[in-house]
């Protein structure tokens, strides 16, 4: 637990590490795969912590110690900017896992996630990690799919940079925060305010608030107190707009 996160106020947030109650172990995907001699095995190191919103949660340059989930909040994961211009990668909402690359090779961190809001974060220590893939094939087979969609996660990130129209690029980052395995605990609704969203997306409030009221109108989503419901999560992905 002493490496548990690492940023300013790594000593106050160690404090807080705790063992997970059995509601925020109900939360975490990979659990039900294992079996009992695992999933023991992965208790022993699951800690949870409090993030405060601003704070980071891995450091550009820090040595991997723990394979991060997202419990509650809303996550940005993005270049460190002293490498060049400040580029988000991506957003991370509840029930994601992320790090894993990392983790795998024990290598330093090459990106920064921080808090866009008050977090909840589990994390499993780099040894148990390891020990979870020599020994079970159920979390083997979640990390490999995990691999797999953050690598397709990644590339549309790529053509979403590329595009010219504001609308499309609101629709395709959305579609990343609800996807099923890599979030799988959004459902329908996502709790996320439009600031947070520009954030993520890289365009002013005053714009998001346009994209989305463009595509609610089309019947991709609803725009509800306090958050978003997808309506159609395939047309937020590939469906085409009119060039704004």
């Amino acid at each position: 637990m002493s490496s548990f996160l690492s940023n300013r106020q790594g000593a106050v947030l160690r404090e807080r590490a705790r063992a997970p109650t059995e509601a925020e172990l109900a939360q975490i995907p990979w659990l039900p795969s294992l079996g009992p001699a695992e999933r023991a095995r992965a208790l022993e190191g699951l800690v949870v912590t409090e993030v405060p919103a601003g704070d980071y949660i891995i450091r550009f340059g820090r040595a991997a110690t723990y394979w991060f989930g997202l419990v509650d909040g809303l996550l940005k994961m993005n270049n460190d900017e002293s490498q060049g211009f400040a580029i988000t990668f991506t957003g991370l909402a509840p029930g994601g896992w992320f790090g894993e690359g990392t983790v795998l090779k024990r290598e330093p961190y090459r990106y920064n996630v921080q808090a866009l809001r008050k977090c909840r974060v589990a994390g499993v220590p780099v040894d148990t990690f390891h020990w979870l893939l020599d020994h079970s094939i159920g979390f083997n087979r979640f990390v490999m799919l995990q691999l797999n969609e953050r690598l397709g996660q990644f590339i549309a990130a790529r053509e979403i940079d590329r595009l010219n129209n504001p609308d499309l690029r609101v629709a395709r980052n959305l579609a990343a925060l609800f996807h099923p395995l890599l979030s799988p605990n959004v459902d329908g609704i996502l709790r996320i305010t439009q600031q947070e969203l520009a954030y993520l997306v890289g365009l002013s409030r005053q714009r998001v608030n346009e994209a989305l009221s463009t595509l609610s109108a089309k019947g991709w989503i609803r725009v509800e107190y306090g958050g978003l419901r997808v309506l159609d999560l395939a047309a937020l992905r590939s469906g085409e707009l009119e060039p704004s």
